[in-house]
Parts: structure tokens; sequence; C-alpha cells
């Protein structure tokens, strides 16, 4: 036991170290992990022999990975995708399911290995996607909602592809059982096993869960406890009745995902996640050949280019036909330009399922390996990489983009400022403007703000502002003031460049966070800075003093 201990302590400080390596390169740290496996493992040094403990640590990790993915698909979100992202999600799996399927088969495999690794390439992290456009605030952007809808889309469609594979249980890659089996006994048994599954969900969800939640919620402790039980044990349960262990993990986290305890169960659930996680790429690469994968790198290139090219493409040219600008498409596009966790697991269980073998992990490892450390780069510095293939990009753009042009109202009369970002200050402000008989023109990323009823009298536009094609559309020539109001530094640089390419020569103001970014805006030739924390904070300590002198009981005067 003391051995088994001071192996995990060893690890968990490798670990951390190659961690922060990754980190300090801007890249996941699961790719660390990954390389950390390979490296204690047997093909390296040898360091980890406790192969079954971290085995069990591994597949613990996935149950709550699959049930933390389930527990975020309330069914209002689901019902809610929109058909952009339905149809780029959709567009994307088929393509490159049909394209990799015979680019595989080209390359030699057989036809089982070929539909799980076909498979796999269609599945983005969602993990790494969110964290990346959330550091960038991009989220709320047209192209970062529309990659959360299509990456919801691959999130379901992981899980129906994990439970057809295993209705294919025991068939193996080639052998005589697969054909006996037969494409209708297979849809058979899944259609069962899938209505039944169905209708124990629904009466779970309907009738016993909220009791049993609500009463675990009363200590949250215990909600972390019961969350864990549940998902482990419906995973459990999963693979007992034909389906598999991540299967059962997924519907038990989406059998609580319209509770209101789910965001509750999913914060505590994060850091749990991606400790037990750390131990499935470890298993996985210390499971891994260096043999095997120096004959697995040709095909894994050639899959690497497929999935860093053709994925996006195919994302451009479905959002571009459907009236987006090339823009947008690109930007969603890049968020599919690598294969995910997801897909090392679903490879993984066709290898418990006797379906595929190690060659196929193989495989799938190193077009992760290099598709996640390309596509972050890409994400990361998508608005240069943009602006230096925009003159090849216009084929995935129509005439006119109705999709981001055709609500735009005819302005009246030319503004007397344009005010970029309608969140609480920006809107204050423009509304405030107005009312001082300020022509106001608003302009916001985020479609659910510019689609929102806006302040009397104020027009609104939809788009970003950074893009100097939709700076084209504004009255730049005849508006004397632009105001920003995004905090980012890095999109304010952006904005200033798109404004000196356009040869604006009206007066700028821009918003700071703090004194550091305020002098990084007059460096950078900003005019005005506006500060609204420090304004109003000064505004109010200037308030309450006059109130408080007020206040304050005046001496008596003395008497002679």
């Amino acid at each position: 036991m003391h051995g088994t201990f001071s192996e995990f302590a060893l690890l968990l400080l490798i670990c951390a170290l190659a961690g922060a390596v990754f980190v300090r390169l801007r890249q996941p740290v699961l790719i660390a992990y990954i390389v950390v496996g390979i490296a204690v493992g047997p093909a390296a040094f040898g360091l980890v022999t406790a192969h079954d403990q971290i085995d069990l640590l591994a597949q613990v990790g996935v149950a709550v990975l699959l049930f933390a993915v389930g527990l975020k698909l309330d069914l209002h979100h689901v019902r809610h995708i929109g058909p952009v992202a339905l149809a780029t999600g959709l567009g994307q799996l088929s393509f490159t399911i049909i394209i990799g399927f015979a680019l595989i088969l080209a390359l030699g495999k057989s036809w089982m290995e070929a539909l799980y690794v076909a498979v796999a390439l269609t599945f983005s992290s969602t993990i790494i996607i969110v964290k990346l456009l959330s550091d960038k605030r991009e989220l709320d952007s047209l192209h970062g909602r529309i990659a959360v809808g299509f990456l919801i889309v691959q999130d379901l469609a992981v899980v129906i592809a994990m439970m057809a594979m295993s209705a294919l249980r025991g068939t193996g890659s080639g052998d005589a059982g697969g054909e006996d089996l037969g494409l209708t006994a297979v849809l058979l048994s899944l259609g069962w096993r899938l209505a039944a599954a169905a209708v124990a969900m629904f009466v779970l969800m309907r009738w016993v869960l909220p009791a049993v939640v609500s009463a675990m919620a009363r200590s949250q402790e215990l909600l972390l406890v019961f969350a864990i039980a549940w998902g482990v044990a419906l995973a459990a349960l999963g693979e007992w009745a034909g389906f598999s262990k991540e299967a059962g993990a997924f519907l038990a986290g989406f059998s609580l995902a319209s509770t209101p305890y789910r965001e509750a169960m999913n914060a505590r659930l994060t850091g749990i996640r991606d400790f037990l996680l750390l131990f499935f790429f470890i298993d996985l690469g210390a499971k891994l050949e260096l043999s095997a994968l120096g004959a697995e790198v040709l095909p894994a290139i050639v899959l690497s280019l497929f999935v860093l090219i053709g994925n996006p493409l195919i994302v451009m040219a479905i959002m571009g036909y459907m009236g987006y600008r090339r823009r947008t498409g690109f930007m969603a596009g890049l968020t599919v330009a690598q294969i995910s966790e997801f897909s090392i697991v679903f490879v993984a269980m066709g290898i418990t399922l006797g379906h595929v073998g190690v060659a196929a992990l193989s495989l799938t490892t190193l077009v992760g390996l290099v598709t996640i450390t390309a596509s972050t780069y890409m994400i990361l510095y998508a608005q240069p990489l943009y602006e230096r293939l925009s003159p090849w990009l216009r084929i995935f753009e129509r005439a006119h983009p109705q999709r981001e042009t055709g609500g735009e109202p005819a302005l009246t009369q030319a503004p007397d400022a344009i005010v970029i970002g309608l969140g609480r200050y920006g809107r204050r402000l423009a509304q405030k403007l107005h009312e001082e008989g300020v022509r106001v023109l608003g302009v916001d990323f985020d479609p659910e703000v510019a689609e929102a009823p806006p302040p009397a009298g104020i027009e609104v536009r939809f788009g970003d502002a950074q893009d100097p094609e939709f700076l084209e559309s504004l009255p730049l020539a005849h508006t004397p003031w632009v105001i920003s109001t995004v905090p980012d530094l890095h999109s304010n640089r952006l904005l200033l460049r798109a404004l000196a390419e356009r040869g604006y020569g009206g007066d700028l103001a821009i918003v700071a966070r703090d004194d550091a970014t305020g002098a990084a805006l007059k460096s950078a030739g900003v005019p005005i800075v506006l500060y609204p924390v420090r304004n109003a904070v000064d505004f109010a300590v200037e308030h309450l003093s006059e109130l408080m002198q007020a206040a304050r009981p005046k001496p008596d005067k003395e008497t002679p």
C-alpha cells in the first residue's frame, strides 16, 4: 500500500509540473496528461505499476465526464437549438463520417476500424472550446453561440453513437458473428433498449427524482455524493443493460438536467471531473506502445489535415449558404478543427467491446494530440488568421448575407455617435446621450442584446465591430463620435486597427476597467478614456459626503 501511495504521489507531482509547462504554452492540460502517461508507462520509463487502481479511477472519471455532459443538456436548451446550429452540426457530422470513412479505408484500415475512427473524428471538445471562447470573451458573440449550439448536437451524437455501437457488442471487427447478427436485428435490439430507457427516464424524471434530489439538496455535501453515486450507478446499469457505461452515465446526468439543482451539482463536479479525467488520460498514455504510435504517424498526419481543414470548410460552406458572413463562418468553423476527449473515450469503448484494436486508439490519440494543439493556437489567433485568409474565403459568403444584414433598418439620419457594446453600462450610456439630444446608433455582437427592444429613439445594429467588413456598413464618414464600452483591451485594439484601416477621422472614446488598461489605450492613441468604476465611486463618495455633511449636527453658537 505504501508503494502504491508513493506512486500516486509521484504521478500527481509529475502531472502538476507538466501541466504548468503546457499552460504556459497555452495548451490544454489533457495533452500534458497523455504525454505523462506515455512517459511513466511501460513504453518509456515504467515508473508506475498501479495500473488496476489507475484504470478504476479512469473509469469513474469517464462516468463523471459523461454525467456532467448530460447534466448540461436541459430539455429547454435542447428544444431551442437554433436551425443554424442544428444544420451545421448535422452537416459537419455527416461530412466527416462519410468522407473520413472513405479516407480511412483508403489508408488500409478495416471497415470497423474505419467506422470507429471516422465517427471519432466528428467530435469537438466542448470543455476546450468553451474555455477558449470564454477567455476571449466571445461566448456571447454570434459565432460563439452557434458553436455552443452545434457542440450540443455533437454531445447528443456521441451518446447515440455509443449506444449504437454497444448494440454490436461482441461482433468483432470482421468475424462472422457480426455478419450473422444482421442490420435488422441490430436496429431492433437498439430500438427496444432505447424505448425501455426512454420510458424509465420519463418515470424517474417525472415522479421520482425531483423528490429525491430535493431531499438530498438539504446538504450540499450530500448532493455531491448523490450526484456521483447516481452517475456511477447508472453507468454500471447501462453496461448491464447492453448499452455502455458511458451511455448510462450520460442518461444519469440528463435525468437531472431539468432539476433546479443542476447548476449546483455541475459547479461542484467540475473539479472532481478534471481530477479523475487526469487518470483516464494517464491510463490512455500508459497503454500506448511507441511502436504502435510510430506505425500510425502517416495516417495520423493525413487525418489531422482532414480535421484541421475539412471540418472548418464544411461549417463555413453551410453557414455561408444560410446567409452568414464569411468571418462568422470562419470563426465558428475553427471550433471544429479538432477532435475531443470524447473521441478517445469512444474508441477506447470499442476496444472494450472487442470491435477494434489498440492501433485504432493509437491513431485517434495521435490525431487528437495534433489537432488539439494546432486548433488551440488557431482559435487564439483567429483574427490575424482570418485577415490573411479573408480574400480566399469570399466563396463562402453570399453577395447579400441576409442573416446578418437583412434585418438592418435604414438610418433616417446619420448618427452623432456610434456606441459599441450595449451591456448594462453601454445601454445606459446610449440612453442618457439620447436624452441629451444626441442621435445614437448602438452596435452589439450579442444576438440577444441586439434583438431585444432598444431604448426609445435609439437604432441598434447587430454585428462585430472588430470585423472591417461590418464597419464598412456603418456610416462612419458622417459620424463624429465612436464610443466603445467593450472592456476587453484586445478587442479595442482590434477596433482601433479596423477604424484606422477605414480612415476614420472622428473623435474616439473607449472604456477602461483599470489604470493599466487606460494607460495602454492612451499609448495606442485613444484621446478619451472612460473609467466607469472610478467615476461611479467618485460620484458616490461626493454624493454621500454631501449627505453626511448635511446630517452632521451643527455646533451650538457660543453665548456672550
